[in-house]
């Protein structure tokens, strides 16, 4: 006669997840706002809208991680993919110049290891204390036969809010404004299924290699967290003239940019005008990888752009100077069908 079978016999342990819960509520807490209504632990995260918006629009967005996680699995690694996780999201909606209010992850792994998992939260928590939003909700699913040993996937979902007349939506972009690439930190969470092909197959290096080229590791590089631009992105746009924003991510400068362009309107981006940080030079070197190609795959080394009226391009590089923020004028608008050009 067999045993009697329980939820956690069949690989859901119902007290790891509440083991896990108990250990993540001080990272949540740490990044409630005021408007946060409701504790750990509800059905539903409740959250009151402040004043001083006349006519105030909810913005929301969600992204993942992708396979930036292979990564992190690889290196056993697993308090900064949750940063990247809240940055893919918020930085989507602050190009409407709204401001994140509240975010919510949804973790599903095979069998919860309550220690490790919290770092994933961790993260999370951090990269929302960096966007200055909630995290009030999410979601934790043990699946036992769904996912491979030690590996988990993650999704988020983001909210924010910016007044109808401040909305920042490209329709004003006209031939001669200018346009401000932002520093990224790196790959960020796109063109890593590329990445690793040329890491691992192409270099045959292993995730704990001490690159020359890249003064780190596989590891360190691999997994530098997505930059967060929402606190400096809203300083800057107030009081100038920005017209449109876009947060390059897959597809690169040349498939993000143009999504924010007017009818009639395209981009002249001038190369060699910005940095590019080495990661990107050694992948295209090691990959053997077009030019065209890299910059259709990767942000090359820009994450946000900010398309601005160009009696405002010199105060808003001087404002992201103060700020910390690497900025590079590296183009303009110019007449044409939707697209991007590159010049030399």
């Amino acid at each position: 006669m067999t045993d009697r079978l329980t939820y956690k016999s069949a690989g859901v342990d119902i007290d790891a997840g509440n083991k896990f819960v108990e250990m993540i509520k001080p990272f949540v807490k740490s990044t409630f706002r005021p408007e946060v209504l409701t504790d750990i632990g509800g059905f539903g995260g409740l959250f009151g809208l402040k004043g001083g918006y006349k006519e105030p629009v909810l913005v929301s967005g969600t992204d993942g991680v992708g396979t930036k996680l292979r990564a992190a699995f690889m290196a056993d690694r697993h308090d900064t993919v949750g940063i990247d996780l809240v940055a893919m999201s918020v930085n989507d909606i602050l190009v409407t110049g709204a401001e994140p209010l509240f975010f919510l992850d949804y973790f599903a792994c095979g069998k919860l290891m309550p220690e490790k998992h919290a770092k994933v939260v961790s993260g999370i928590a951090e990269g929302c204390r960096q966007a200055g939003c909630a995290l009030i909700g999410g979601e934790t699913a043990e699946m036992p036969g769904f996912y491979a040993e030690g590996e988990y996937d993650l999704a988020g979902f983001a909210v924010g809010i910016v007044d109808r007349s401040k909305i920042i939506d490209g329709s004003k972009i006209m031939p001669g404004d200018v346009l401000v690439g932002l520093a990224s930190s790196g790959l960020h969470s796109n063109g890593y299924s590329l990445a690793r092909k040329v890491f691992f197959d192409a270099a045959g290096l292993k995730i704990d290699s001490y690159v020359p080229e890249l003064g780190k590791t596989v590891a360190d590089e691999l997994l530098t967290p997505t930059r967060i631009y929402v606190k400096n992105v809203l300083t800057l746009v107030d009081g100038l003239n920005v017209k449109g924003l876009s947060h390059i991510t897959g597809g690169g400068i040349t498939e993000n940019l143009p999504r924010v362009f007017p009818e009639g309107c395209r981009a002249r981006i001038r190369k060699g005008s910005w940095d590019i940080p080495p990661v990107f030079k050694f992948i295209r070197e090691k990959g053997r990888v077009d030019e065209a190609e890299m910059l259709r795959d990767f942000n090359m080394g820009i994450g946000m752009i900010a398309v601005i009226g160009a009696e405002d391009a010199e105060s808003f590089t001087r404002k992201a100077a103060i700020l910390g923020e690497k900025a590079y004028v590296i183009g303009e608008i110019i007449a044409g069908g939707k697209g991007v050009e590159y010049s030399a």
